[in-house]
């Protein structure tokens, strides 16, 4: 066996924990009960089928050419989900579509309450 065949295999394997981790993510969209557990349910395996996906297209292209874009790519993705869903779950906490009673720690409340309001003098 050539270390072609063993990298079109590791690829595979990549493409299908890809699949794998798009499927969790669809069903955790699906089942869970309020906005922040499905927000965390579509980044985390969001972000990892992203990447594993990308290095079974670094296996399988296997061009030192590409690789650095894969790479580039698989950072940018890595650094603006995270922090992406994080701002869009501050914001609909701020907007009251968060149900309070599901969390078990509200740090966010605390931190609101002692801000000043937007547009005071």
């Amino acid at each position: 066996m050539s270390w072609e065949t063993v990298a079109d295999l590791l690829a595979a394997v990549c493409f299908l924990g890809a699949c794998a981790f798009a499927l969790i993510a669809a069903l955790g969209m699906s089942r869970f009960p309020d906005l922040l557990t499905r927000m965390h349910a579509a980044t985390k395996p969001q972000v990892v089928g992203l990447l594993l996906s990308l290095v079974g297209l670094a296996l399988r292209l296997r061009e030192p050419s590409v690789l650095g874009l894969i790479v580039l790519i698989g950072a940018a993705q890595a650094v603006t989900s995270p922090v992406s869903s994080h701002m869009i779950a501050r914001a609909a906490f701020r907007a009251g579509q968060v149900r309070r009673d599901l969390l078990i720690t509200d740090e966010l409340s605390k931190v609101l309450d002692h801000e000043e309001p937007r547009g005071a003098p």
